[in-house]
């Protein structure tokens, strides 16, 4: 994926200390970023945090800003979100992938749980630090997904204040 973007010019070849996360350590935005922003005026060029960082452990991806906390059964259609977020806790530590609808008994990966707002749990990431306000075009979320080969969802985390 990091080679596609990189060919692309999404983002610089080599990583530097624009991130956030960790280390600090990230991709630092390249020119064809502005192709695949929905608003390229809004791209953090320039900024100290502008780079793209992959995540390769598991983790939780849920908005920062008004977030709901609601999710339903894809089953029998019932507000779940409660229970399916208290179950984090054994999500978290790898002891399950999986969610059981409490209302109808339905089991699947906890991505297979409709979410009012995008959720993403994984352990693959890629945090655009940043980008948040530019936003990208759906159509590159549509590619990125098929090149990678699962499906991915585009979840707004605003960077901390």
């Amino acid at each position: 994926m990091l080679r596609w973007l990189v060919k692309r010019e999404i983002v610089e070849a080599l990583p530097t200390t624009c991130g956030q996360g960790g280390n600090g350590m990230a991709y630092a935005i390249g020119p064809g970023a502005r192709r695949i922003a929905q608003r390229p005026e809004l791209l953090p060029y320039g900024q100290a945090h502008n780079g793209l960082e992959i995540i390769t452990h598991r983790c939780i991806y849920m908005p920062t800003r008004s977030f709901l906390e609601e999710a339903g059964c894809a089953e029998c259609r019932r507000e779940v979100g409660v229970p399916l977020f208290d179950s984090l806790e054994v999500w978290w530590p790898g002891e399950t992938d999986n969610f059981t609808c409490p209302e109808c008994g339905h089991e699947d990966d906890i991505n297979g749980f409709l979410f009012l707002q995008p959720c993403g749990f994984s352990n693959l990431g890629f945090i655009f630090n940043g980008w948040a306000e530019a936003g990208l075009h759906q159509a590159f979320v549509e590619e990125f997904g098929e090149r990678l080969g699962f499906a991915v969802r585009q979840v707004r985390v605003d960077d901390p204040a």
